[in-house]
């Protein structure tokens, strides 16, 4: 009936997608392609820097790093991203490999729409000005050991001045990742919400800011350092500590595909043990 249904259709294109090498010749990798092909899809594998046009969804192989990686390559272009976890924790990379090849071949997976930010006002060349966008976070740190003083205006309006090692800016989708080590609080995927999360503060009495997705944030630096470094995602380099950094919203979003039975909250549970007393573990 499976495979039947498949080939009524017009038959899928799927991109397979890694960054690890040895996931090509995975035993479990190669069966998830192999039910994908006997489900009549059609079936490429692409690690690199490009993933071509005319795929009906791609599948993001590893963790949450390889899943950001294409994230970046598919950012505009309206193709379901689903991240199939074969790394650690894997909050966007969440769906059991086991369960893909069945959904994606009937279609029965939720579109959401994740926004990415964007950032400007440096000049130097590097990995960030090539793509100055990001799905979880922007963030800026020190380049050496000392003090960052971080100004930072929200739609316009000055907020107290961040002594710290540096700063992150995350979507609710990044507020799993840096955000979450850093102190900032855990942000449902669907909140249309950014997140300001000062790194190791020297004021105490700074605390991690929710503001709406709107905002327009402008971030100014007074270091001892002339450099300082920009990191979007995965992605970072030098910029300059005068710089004026703009962040917003970008104009386009993700399109990120998920297993209907996949829980957020369940996910914080196994993944981050969340509730658990472990005094006794």
């Amino acid at each position: 009936m499976l495979y039947l249904r498949a080939l009524c259709e017009r038959n899928m294109k799927i991109a397979l997608f890694y960054k690890k090498f040895h996931l090509k010749n995975d035993e479990r990798v190669l069966s998830l392609a192999k039910s994908l092909r006997d489900g009549g899809a059609g079936v490429e594998f692409f690690c690199g820097n490009e993933i071509p046009n005319g795929f009906d969804i791609v599948l993001a192989l590893g963790g949450d790093g390889t899943f950001l990686t294409a994230a970046t390559l598919l950012g505009g272009r309206n193709i379901p991203l689903m991240g199939v976890n074969f790394g650690r924790v894997g909050f966007l990379a969440e769906n059991d490999y086991t369960k893909i090849a069945t959904a994606v071949l009937n279609r029965e997976y939720v579109i959401d729409r994740l926004p990415f930010l964007k950032v400007s006002g440096f000049s130097e060349e590097g990995f960030c000005k090539v793509n100055p966008t990001a799905l979880n976070e922007v963030t800026v740190t020190l380049q050496f050991p000392g003090l960052l003083s971080i100004n930072v205006t929200v739609d316009g309006t000055t907020l107290p001045t961040y002594w710290a090692d540096g700063i992150i800016i995350s979507t609710s989708a990044g507020s799993t990742a840096y955000s979450l080590s850093a102190g900032g609080p855990i942000v449902t995927p669907r909140c249309e919400v950014l997140t300001i999360c000062p790194l190791a503060p020297h004021n105490l009495n700074v605390r991690p800011l929710v503001i709406p997705s709107s905002s327009k944030i402008s971030l100014s630096f007074k270091s001892k350092s002339e450099t300082i470094i920009l990191s979007t995602d995965n992605r970072s380099q030098k910029i300059s500590s005068h710089d004026i950094l703009d962040i917003s919203l970008a104009q386009f979003s993700l399109s990120r595909a998920r297993l209907k039975d996949a829980d957020f909250f369940q996910a914080l549970k196994t993944k981050l043990f969340w509730g658990e007393d472990m005094r006794n573990q």
